[in-house]
């Protein structure tokens, strides 16, 4: 939500400020903006998913015996760089092999973007990804990131947001939680049935 209002603000604010700019002019200047804001959003992409990420990864060491309390608590001891370095590669490889699809879905099948939409709904999701990492709370840039692209789409008009689409991503997200509990559960009855706790 807080993506959404803040991809309505500055949507509205950058049409009213580019009113008397020629549609081609204002294309030329926000497609070479894109470059800062989508390197912005990268940035928070990275500052919130792939630490969550990493603290998922040093938990699982730390249950395993391979790291102790004091450097779970303090700086990850020796294997600080080796997590940071595999969730960083990890998320660029998801997003080289799979998240291309993501990308289109939300750049057009939510709604269509132009360059000047793309830098608000960028701009406002790096914004909010960089608020909730300082705060400390996780939250998903997939989820800021259609908030802001559905914020943009409604400055021009709600039909212009195809609702059908953002409903079924809706769901999908919903139903992830369930679905994972499942996994983690069956997981952990094949780990107990096999080595089971003496």
């Amino acid at each position: 939500m807080i993506g959404l209002a803040l991809a309505l603000l500055f949507t509205t604010a950058s049409y009213w400020l580019m009113r008397n700019a020629a549609p081609r002019t204002v294309d030329n200047w926000f497609r070479r903006l894109q470059l800062l804001s989508a390197a912005a959003y990268s940035v928070g992409h990275g500052g919130n998913d792939a630490q969550k990420t990493m603290g998922i990864v040093a938990g699982a060491f730390f249950t395993a015996g391979y790291m102790s309390p004091y450097d779970m608590g303090h700086d990850w001891g020796r294997l600080k760089w080796p997590i940071i370095l595999a969730a960083h590669a990890a998320i660029a490889a998801g997003t080289y092999f799979g998240g291309w699809r993501i990308v289109h879905t939300m750049g057009s099948k939510i709604t269509k973007l132009k360059p000047i939409g793309g830098f608000c709904a960028e701009s406002a999701g790096a914004l909010t990804l960089f608020g909730t990492a300082l705060a400390g709370i996780p939250v998903s840039t997939t989820h800021t990131i259609t908030g802001a692209i559905i914020g943009v789409g409604a400055v021009h008009r709600l039909s212009a947001v195809r609702w059908g689409v953002a409903r079924r991503i809706v769901w999908a997200w919903i139903l992830t939680i369930p679905a994972s509990g499942a996994v983690a559960g069956l997981a952990f009855w094949i780990i107990r049935t096999v080595h089971p706790v003496a």
